[in-house]
């Protein structure tokens, strides 16, 4: 199963998209919670690990879509931290599905490369096993040069976890800087770029399925201005009429959260000269930080 399907559009489908593109704004970035894959296999009398094989032939028609509204940036949820809590045999097969699918993207990085698709995992990867943490890390150094839409898999990911390791980058890079951070440096705008997600504007929409109208610690820090967009159907049965549905919902909701947002940018931009975010101490200590992070990667993929 490839990553990006070759979804196949009915005519009233195409005439469905062309509408939504010309009607209103489009997100730039989408957020999907994959929830509903165990409940699908037992409603199916499936494997629970066939139900999240089937959720993940569903993000394959989801990016298609994604990729053919204009969308930038997807962030699926695809595995928890809270989910090494789970049976021994369901973590080992998630553990094997991921081996195999990301196996199967390294064999087919051609295709990733023709639709521009960057590759991301955001997480906490060595809570990973080794062999997974090579698989990872060669996926998205093979296409960290593809730059027309990005997708960020949060695989052994909470927020908690996300804002902790962002503490942690300063304390350990600072203590090594020829030129420390100052306490003015460190506020709530230099923790945001120590996020995984630092290269990622925030998500306009969150998508989640099965019913739950909870976030269940996914990206808490970066969701305030975001449309949430619930429903009751499981991942894997999901269609294109479900995705469609969401869009409409950010549209209409969208100009309600305007005025807040612009509110945010603007005191963005005022933290940013009250701390002097862009002096070149900060912007040294940011630079490095990605060097690190890239060298981290590099070591994996080489283990």
């Amino acid at each position: 199963m490839s990553w990006v399907s070759d979804y196949q559009y009915t005519f009233i489908q195409k005439i469905a998209f062309q509408a939504l593109q010309l009607s209103g704004h489009i997100p730039h970035h989408i957020a999907f919670v994959m929830d509903g894959n165990r409940r699908f296999a037992r409603s199916k009398q499936l494997d629970k690990i066939e139900g999240h094989s089937r959720g993940f032939s569903k993000l394959a028609d989801v990016l298609r879509w994604c990729l053919d509204m204009g969308i930038r940036e997807v962030t699926t949820f695809a595995f928890s931290i809270e989910n090494f809590k789970r049976s021994n045999e369901e973590v080992e097969g998630l553990f094997n599905l991921a081996r195999d699918k990301f196996s199967k993207l390294l064999e087919e990085t051609s295709r990733l490369d023709e639709h521009g698709i960057r590759i991301r995992v955001i997480g906490n990867l060595l809570l990973l096993p080794a062999d997974l943490q090579r698989l990872i890390a060669t996926a998205m150094l093979r296409t960290e040069r593809n730059d027309k839409l990005f997708l960020n898999v949060a695989f052994a990911y909470t927020s908690r976890d996300e804002i902790t390791q962002a503490v942690e980058a300063v304390l350990r890079e600072d203590e090594q800087a020829d030129d420390p951070l100052q306490p003015t440096d460190i506020n709530e705008r230099l923790l945001e770029a120590c996020l995984y997600t630092r290269h990622s504007p925030p998500p306009d929409l969150v998508f989640r399925t099965s019913g739950e109208t909870r976030l269940s610690d996914f990206m808490m820090w970066q969701l305030s201005t975001s449309v949430l967009y619930f429903t009751d159907v499981l991942w894997p049965q999901i269609t294109i009429w479900n995705f469609l549905a969401s869009i409409v919902a950010y549209q209409r909701d969208r100009c309600r959260l305007e005025d807040y947002r612009r509110g945010e940018r603007l005191h963005s931009v005022q933290l940013a000269k009250s701390s002097e975010f862009y002096s070149l101490r900060v912007q040294k200590f940011l630079l490095k930080l990605d060097a690190n992070r890239r060298k981290l990667l590099i070591a994996l993929a080489s283990n």
